[in-house]
């Protein structure tokens, strides 16, 4: 398994990080993407892959697009030149209208930049995106096309939504802990109406921790609790659905599908 979308530079993890690690490899994931949500937070994700032989991400997430650089690409070029290890994805990026933490008209310039670089770099983009589906549509219809590629994080939409991010976009689904919630049955009809074909798997921990392990402190190692999920709902097995999710993730981020 690829733990596509983890945060395991969070300083939730400086007491324990090693044995949390270990814990991931027994429990069958083999590598773990770690992700940036602003420059400093993304210098962390670096040095973290750096040391720990993982991947990272950079991005400017929504929550922090009021204070991103007027030239975000001039600063994601010299974040790169500080480090030996070369980012993985752009993001998370996007939109989020639930929480507006930054102004619209700021979130959207800080999207358009990461698109724009991510396509000027050839590099996938992870997507944040809440209540905020009509604007996240119109920039990727202005700003998205092939061969660029990407993933719609901790996706909690409809199924509709899930139809027309892979059918218009190509875009991939990152299922995580909500999937596994007593509440989230229109995530889980979401993943019926769009197959294991598009869907990859991830933590977002140290948030949204799955069932049985709710409440807690989420860690990739958790991320079986997921797999199991997704194979209930489409009545896959879990070696099927572990090694389809894993396929498709290795596609999205280093264009090997095998």
């Amino acid at each position: 398994m690829i733990d596509t979308h983890a945060h395991i530079h969070d300083p939730k993890f400086d007491e324990d990080r090693d044995a949390m690690l270990a814990r991931a490899v027994a429990a069958g994931v083999e590598t773990i993407v770690t992700i940036g949500t602003d420059l400093d937070d993304s210098d962390r994700a670096l040095n973290a892959a750096e040391t720990y032989g993982l991947h990272a991400s950079i991005g400017i997430h929504p929550h922090e697009a009021i204070d991103a650089p007027a030239d975000i690409a001039a600063a994601f070029d010299a974040l790169r030149a500080r480090h030996a290890i070369a980012p993985l994805a752009i993001g998370e990026t996007g939109l989020d209208y639930y929480y507006d933490h930054s102004p619209r008209d700021a979130q959207q310039r800080v999207l358009r930049a990461q698109l724009a670089y991510a396509r000027k770099h050839d590099l996938p983009i992870i997507f944040h995106q809440r209540d905020a589906t009509e604007d996240f549509v119109a920039i990727l219809r202005d700003a998205f096309a092939p061969p660029m590629r990407g993933v719609i994080h901790c996706f909690t939409g409809t199924a509709g939504e899930a139809q027309i991010f892979v059918n218009e976009f190509g875009l991939k689904l990152g299922i995580g802990g909500v999937s596994t919630f007593k509440t989230a049955q229109g995530v889980r009809d979401a993943i019926v109406a769009v197959g294991i074909g598009p869907l990859i798997l991830e933590t977002d921990c140290p948030y949204l921790a799955p069932i049985p392990h709710r409440g807690k402190r989420n860690e990739p190692a958790f991320m079986i609790e997921t797999a199991k999920t997704v194979a209930t709902t489409l009545g896959l097995s879990l070696e099927e659905t572990i090694a389809a999710t894993t396929r498709t993730a290795r596609g999205l981020f280093f264009g090997d599908a095998r």
